[in-house]
């Protein structure tokens, strides 16, 4: 059992992990999950880096006219926006996740020397 409990702790303490939050402080203000991208952008101003990319959708079922089959469509996907802030000296660098033009995750990277 104290092995274990060692190895657990030594296998945690060797991953790099980033660490995630429901909130972030811009300048005097808090951006919370699900607030929308013109919400950060006044809160928080514009970021050193922006990032977006295509996500998968979900494949849909739709029916094929004059038979009883199914045609699988996946040609859709959803735009996922990262931006990357950099709140200062000693602070972490902090990237925001949107969605749907919504905040779906907060990141936080390396220390900023």
């Amino acid at each position: 059992m104290k092995t274990a409990l060692i190895v657990l702790l030594a296998s945690c303490c060797a991953t790099p992990l980033m660490a995630q939050t429901r909130s972030f402080r811009c300048n005097n203000d808090l951006v919370n999950l699900g607030d929308a991208k013109s919400s950060v952008q006044l809160k928080c101003g514009q970021p050193v880096l922006r990032d977006a990319f295509c996500k998968p959708g979900d494949a849909r079922p739709l029916p094929r006219a004059g038979s009883g089959n199914k045609v699988v469509i996946n040609n859709a996907c959803e735009t996922v926006d990262e931006w990357t802030y950099n709140p200062g000296y000693g602070q972490f660098m902090t990237t925001l996740r949107f969605e749907s033009g919504k905040l779906v995750a907060i990141t936080y990277g390396d220390r900023v020397n």
